[in-house]
């Protein structure tokens, strides 16, 4: 009984605090959502996303937030899944309710530069011009920025920002100054926290684009070997990883069209735009296949807290698995 009369206590001041966080947040939150939509893409059920969903992650992430050092947040999910609304919108609530300092990055902008992917397509592989699988990004240049993050003598970090428009970085002046010790950092990415897979299912190809571009599975044992290696070692230094889980991959590459017609708007050279034909978008996205996949079948079982998003873009639900 008196569990129970606790347990009921505990849920009405959770709930007072959510409703009192949501009155303070809403309209920023609302705003940012507004940035987002097109005339024919607009979100729905807004309210419930933040008050069932959002804002208790906020809370959750707030209490483990260490003042003494960076609290790394993970954040990953296939193509189109929202990394970059959500992730966007935990930034806004953490800041504005909870007083955080919070550092919102991609591990997009961590990829190498053309010419350095060129020179790996020569070397190693042609796919691996193509940016997006582990080993297209500066490791190395992340692990760095890792440690100079925690360093208890913090110092100015400036970090690259990536011009998806022109497959290429902005230049210096554009990049990310971090001029104060984040109190939390979300790192998002559709590959962060993936783990590698067992060689032998390398073998069989799982699309026309591994059959007919990596007959000897060169592309693939690179890419899974970074996994193995270099990846392993900057996603175990995250303190907690949110995956957005969507039904399938068939539906990602629909929300990844959608992603590719937004850019598309908000490009302002055009002559100069490297943004994705349909075809382009499908072949692309074969590069990702295999990975996503694996995330579907493996990262909830693993994942801190899982987001079930149904066809419509929406949370579905959600489970915190520790």
């Amino acid at each position: 009984m008196v569990s129970t009369i606790l347990w009921i206590k505990k849920n009405k001041s959770s709930m007072q605090s959510t409703a009192e966080c949501l009155k303070k947040v809403k309209s920023d939150c609302l705003k940012f959502i507004k940035s987002q939509e097109t005339s024919t893409e607009k979100f729905s059920n807004k309210d419930k996303m933040l008050k069932s969903f959002l804002i208790p992650v906020c809370f959750w992430i707030a209490e483990k937030a260490d003042k003494k050092k960076p609290y790394f947040v993970g954040l990953a999910g296939g193509q189109g899944t929202g990394k970059t609304t959500i992730s966007s919108i935990l930034k806004i609530v953490l800041e504005k309710y909870f007083k955080l300092n919070v550092f919102k990055v991609s591990i997009d902008d961590f990829y190498k530069t053309r010419r350095e992917r060129y020179n790996l397509s020569k070397t190693i592989h042609p796919l691996l011009m193509t940016r997006g699988v582990p080993g297209t990004h500066d490791i190395n240049m992340m692990l760095d920025f890792f440690k100079k993050s925690k360093s208890k003598n913090f110092k100015k970090i400036k970090i690259p920002n990536f011009n998806k428009a022109i497959d290429d970085r902005f230049p210096k002046k554009n990049w990310y100054n971090i001029n104060q010790r984040p109190d939390v950092i979300i790192f998002e990415g559709w590959c962060v926290g993936a783990k590698a897979e067992a060689d032998k299912t390398l073998k069989k190809p799982i699309n026309s684009l591994e059959k007919a571009n990596d007959q000897k599975l060169i592309w693939r044992k690179y890419v899974n070997q970074n996994l193995k290696t270099k990846y392993k070692k900057l996603y175990s230094q995250l303190n907690c990883l949110i995956y957005l889980k969507a039904k399938n991959f068939s539906l990602l590459q629909k929300w990844r069209l959608k992603q590719e017609q937004k850019l598309w708007l908000k490009t302002k050279n055009k002559s100069r735009h490297k943004i994705m034909s349909k075809g382009d978008v499908i072949n692309f996205m074969q590069t990702y296949q295999r990975i996503t996949q694996n995330m579907f079948k493996f990262t909830p079982k693993y994942s801190t807290i899982l987001m079930n998003l149904n066809s419509n873009h929406q949370i579905k639900t959600i489970k915190y698995n520790q």
